[in-house]
């Protein structure tokens, strides 16, 4: 029986390390080669730098357009994500503590459909209503985003609020606090796990869609997102991997510097909306 359980663990330990492995070694490509020269780079692909080459995030910084691409989706990314987590609480916050009237339980399973739509379906008549109305922009892409990501987000917000319970805002409205103040006072702190968690997924979503930007702001060049910028620069640059490898690296910093700030808010925001008072 204890063997048993040795070799259990061991089979196990193995796929963790396998799939650790596939994770972590694009990253290591990613990194020694951002930080090899461009004769480095074409000798061998796999083996560490000589030395730490950081000329070529200067010349990527310095002779391309990186930080207005950069800038563009720093904007759609904070403005969406903002959207969202400022009016996703609100909705859930009345859907789940209403779900006892037909109406918010229409609501409720109205809004989640949403999430079994891909949007490669929707696509082709999005992109024609929004050239309709002029809004190929990014405005646009914002209120697409918002709209996309309000699906999912009302979704893991009603389960977690279920989670807190009702005594609490029965006391702050016994002591004379109204709707709205017994939200932002005593219900928005208790749900920071799941703002957190929201938050996260969709900044990761956002900023590293390739999909939505190529169909909305690929005819103009200025408007272009990081993950549009980098296909680009990849074709433009296809023997000097360095280079591209070092925008790459430089793209991926922000959003991982994100991640780890918010991560350990993830798993308690995701299990407790699964748990009932």
């Amino acid at each position: 029986m204890k063997r048993q359980k040795t070799l259990k663990s061991a089979l196990l330990y193995l796929i963790l390390g396998g799939g650790a492995g596939l994770t972590l070694f694009p990253m290591y490509l990613t990194v020694v080669t951002s930080l090899k020269t461009y004769g480095e780079s074409l000798e061998s692909f796999f083996a560490l730098p000589s030395s730490l080459y950081l000329d070529n995030f200067v010349e990527v910084l310095t002779t391309t357009q990186f930080m207005r691409f950069f800038q563009n989706s720093s904007i759609i990314t904070v403005f969406s994500c903002s959207i969202v987590i400022l009016f996703s609480p609100l909705v859930s916050y009345a859907i789940a503590r209403n779900r006892h009237k037909a109406y918010y339980n229409f609501l409720y399973y109205y809004i989640i459909l949403g999430v079994f739509v891909p949007f490669q379906v929707i696509m082709l008549p999005l992109v024609f209503v929004m050239s309709r109305l002029g809004i190929l922009s990014i405005p646009g892409v914002i209120v697409l985003y918002v709209t996309l990501a309000l699906h999912q987000s009302i979704f893991l917000y009603v389960g977690y609020i279920y989670s807190v319970p009702v005594a609490l805002e029965e006391a702050a409205y016994i002591d004379g606090c109204g709707v709205l103040r017994t939200f932002v006072l005593i219900m928005y702190p208790l749900i920071k796990p799941m703002t957190a968690t929201v938050l996260i997924i969709n900044a990761l979503w956002i900023w590293n869609d390739f999909l939505l930007p190529l169909v909305m702001l690929n005819a103009n060049p200025r408007m272009w997102t990081l993950p549009l910028f980098l296909f680009n620069f990849r074709t433009q640059y296809t023997f000097q991997f360095n280079l591209a490898f070092a925008a790459f690296f430089l793209s991926m910093v922000p959003i991982m510097a994100v991640y780890l700030f918010l991560q350990r808010y993830i798993i308690s925001g995701l299990t407790g909306g699964a748990l009932k008072s």
